[in-house]
């Protein structure tokens, strides 16, 4: 027999599993085992080789590999993510593999061709929280790697994770290539690469375009992630139906997505500059600007500052007044349990707080949208700041800028919405100059592409946007 060792040494660790493992087995079981044992020869072991790492473990859905150099394993898990995505881009979208990745610089407990501890668990962690087709380290490793790193670490925020004390700062790889998988999911791969920009007060907000024609900006707000929103039950449908029209620019708030989340004034004044900031790296004269739920008052306030800019207004479940600013006594005890439960339970491995959230947005969301939807919260942003969000949203009152909007207006609200009630959207359009009104039936905040109402806001935002005639659709 052979004799047992053991020994502690540290080393980079590298562990990635595949997203929705068992829908794919479903789906196809012995087409799913075929190509992750072609996968496994042709481009698994392969990478790991020729980055000079380890398979220690090589389990269904999962890898655990270790590196002796930190440069090592995310070179080598750039590689992965870059190969599998052209290997896989011939498949069908419901079939392709795709894999998170998490990297982690730990001590472990080597017990012959094993290792345990908790550098070995805190990767497997980062994987959970990964968005699919992406790489999340820790900030051993991004402090290890140091600045003449040929890769770009995006923050993405500090993390509690599950049986591990203390948080966790974790990062994103960003790399050209990263935005490949979500666009594919969408079937629109020709979104731009997300780049940034620095607004007044220095912070980094990012941003990007996808489709051609008529540019319509999209006011930031909140819970936005540019990649995952490919993948939102509701958003996604916004997203590839309006980009067939128009060219699309988006962008994260500050604090949240793909934007910079540490240290930042999460304040209503910087969100209009962070607009500002984000529609100059544009060369257009003038844009559609279509406000979303609290991005309505943003996009008020823009049109006010910047006479001229903006040819048309779209507001899409807005309202002018945040919660406390409504004179209502419920309004304002709501916005105080909100405050409260998301500042206290938003990072808990536990959803029943988010959970509560996504009622609130998705009242007739599904088993899978509400799972999706619950995981997607924690990935735009940490509690704290998405707090601070909350406070702002319900503090805001852009009422005193009203009567300085005078661009023609289209107002969209869904009937029985319980984030933005429609009296707020009668508020607006009684008090905009020539406003015109489209009410949706739908109990979402958002909705979804399969509701029966859908195809109106669509066809409503690009007749609107096109100069034809909104009648007939009003029935």
């Amino acid at each position: 027999m052979a004799r047992q060792t053991s020994n502690r040494r540290l080393t980079a660790i590298l562990v990635a599993d595949v997203v929705n493992y068992s829908r794919l087995m479903g789906i196809d079981e012995t087409g799913t085992h075929r190509v992750m044992r072609q996968l496994n020869t042709e481009l698994v072991e392969p990478v790991v080789s020729e980055c000079r790492g380890r398979i220690v473990k090589a389990m269904g859905d999962g890898y655990l590999v270790e590196f002796s150099t930190v440069s090592s394993a995310v070179q080598c898990a750039h590689r992965w993510q870059t190969r599998l995505t052209a290997n896989q881009s011939s498949r069908d979208i419901d079939k392709q593999i795709v894999f998170r990745i998490g990297i982690n610089l730990g001590e472990v407990i080597a017990d012959n061709d094993d290792i345990f501890g908790d550098g070995v668990n805190i990767a497997a962690r980062l994987e959970t929280i990964c968005p699919p087709g992406r790489i999340c380290v820790s900030q051993a490793v991004r402090s290890s790697v140091g600045s003449q790193s040929e890769f770009i670490f995006q923050d993405f925020g500090s993390h509690q994770l599950k049986n591990i004390q203390g948080e966790i700062q974790v990062y994103l790889v960003e790399s050209g290539e990263d935005v490949g998988y979500l666009a594919a999911q969408s079937g629109l791969s020709s979104q731009s690469e997300v780049r940034y920009c620095v607004s007044p007060d220095g912070t980094s907000i990012a941003h990007t375009g996808v489709g051609k024609g008529y540019p319509l900006v999209f006011a930031g707000s909140w819970m936005t992630h540019l990649e995952w929103d490919w993948q939102s039950p509701s958003y996604q449908d916004y997203l590839s139906h309006l980009s067939s029209h128009f060219k699309v620019i988006r962008y994260d708030q500050r604090g949240q997505g793909m934007s910079e989340w540490g240290n930042v004034e999460i304040k209503f004044e910087r969100m209009v500059e962070d607009m500002e900031c984000v529609i100059e790296q544009y060369d257009v004269d003038k844009i559609a600007l279509m406000g979303m739920s609290q991005g309505a008052s943003v996009s008020l306030e823009y049109v006010a500052r910047n006479p001229g800019k903006v040819s048309h207004l779209i507001l899409n479940g807005g309202y002018s007044r945040g919660r406390r600013r409504r004179g209502m006594e419920k309004d304002q005890a709501e916005s105080e349990a909100l405050v409260h439960m998301i500042r206290h339970g938003w990072g808990a491995e536990n959803p029943a707080f988010r959970n509560a959230m996504t009622t609130l947005f998705m009242p007739d969301a599904g088993p899978d949208e509400i799972e999706w939807f619950n995981r997607f919260q924690k990935a735009c942003g940490p509690g704290e700041n998405m707090a601070r969000f909350r406070e702002m949203f319900d503090e805001m009152d852009v009422t005193s800028v009203i009567p300085k909007i005078d661009v023609p207006t289209l107002i969209v609200h869904s009937d029985e919405d319980a984030i933005a009630p429609i009296n707020e959207a009668r508020y607006l359009a009684a008090r905009i100059a020539g406003a015109r009104m489209i009410i949706l039936k739908s109990k979402n905040h958002m909705m979804f592409g399969n509701e029966p109402d859908f195809p109106k806001l669509i066809d409503s935002v690009v007749a609107f946007v096109n100069g034809q005639n909104l009648e007939q659709l009003n029935r």
